[in-house]
């Protein structure tokens, strides 16, 4: 069993920082990819930002040069830096991973952490 625990969320004002962190565990063979994605009330959930194993980063259009994703040194743990934030990134933000169970290749998600950027 694979689980995905996530941390960090928080209320900040806007112009200001957080950095959201993921831990996976469980019976993992490898991890391909892990990545952030977010949901606002109301809308779909959409991808934030993720890291393949091969180090290539993925940034959604409206938080390049914001936002900074990268992995630990325990390559089962992901950052998420996230700086100038603005009220419209408010939202729960989830971890991602896609990752080798000694099974399959599998997709799992963590619970989810609350951002809420006040203006």
């Amino acid at each position: 069993q694979v689980q995905l625990v996530e941390s960090g969320g928080g209320l900040v004002q806007a112009g200001g920082s957080l950095r959201l962190s993921c831990a996976a565990s469980g019976s993992i063979f490898s991890i391909n990819s892990m990545g952030w994605y977010r949901q606002a009330p109301g809308k779909q959930r959409e991808l934030v930002a993720s890291v393949a194993d091969t180090g290539t980063r993925n940034y959604a259009d409206s938080v390049k040069g914001r936002f900074t994703i990268f992995r630990g040194n325990a390559k089962n743990t992901v950052y998420l830096q996230m700086n100038s934030l603005k009220p419209e990134d408010t939202a729960v933000y989830y971890c991602r991973a896609e990752l080798n169970n000694f099974k399959s290749n599998m997709i799992y998600w963590g619970k989810g952490t609350l951002v809420t950027v006040s203006s």
